[in-house]
């Protein structure tokens, strides 16, 4: 099965999803945590439905992300003035602060992921698995 691309991505990412899934852990956290915090520190406020689009994250699991993130602090809904049916999520100090922690955390876990690797052979293969994604969502 070693020769086949297809095998290797997949055994690749479930230890990929393990590996991310235990370093939020240790810290109290989620890759869900991680994605909406990052989305709302470069990208600023956003409804939750374009939260959602942005992270790529299911509205019935954005609500009860949010929701934690929010009664940790992290977060803070209010209504969008444009639109009274939608809430507009904002970033707090909080939450800045725990994005950057998250951010870290993160960063631990691509050294751990790509150790066997060059920094250009970790480089050229984020490329080529950008381009396989773009490729195969039509981008």
């Amino acid at each position: 099965m070693d020769h086949l691309a297809s095998w290797l991505l997949s055994q690749t990412a479930a230890y990929a999803h393990r590996l991310v899934g235990d370093g939020f852990a240790a810290v109290g956290a989620r890759g869900y945590h991680y994605r909406l915090l990052a989305s709302l520190e470069a990208d600023g406020a956003a409804s939750q439905a374009a939260l959602g689009r942005r992270t790529g994250i299911h509205l019935s699991d954005l609500v009860g992300a949010l929701n934690e993130l929010e009664g940790a602090g992290f977060v803070a809904r209010s209504p969008d003035p444009a639109d009274r049916r939608r809430n507009v999520i904002t970033l707090t100090g909080a939450g800045a602060a725990r994005a950057k922690e998250l951010g870290e955390r993160v960063a631990e876990v691509q050294d751990e992921l790509l150790e066997p690797l060059s920094e250009a052979e970790r480089e050229q293969l984020t490329r080529l698995l950008r381009r396989l994604l773009d490729h195969h969502r039509g981008g």
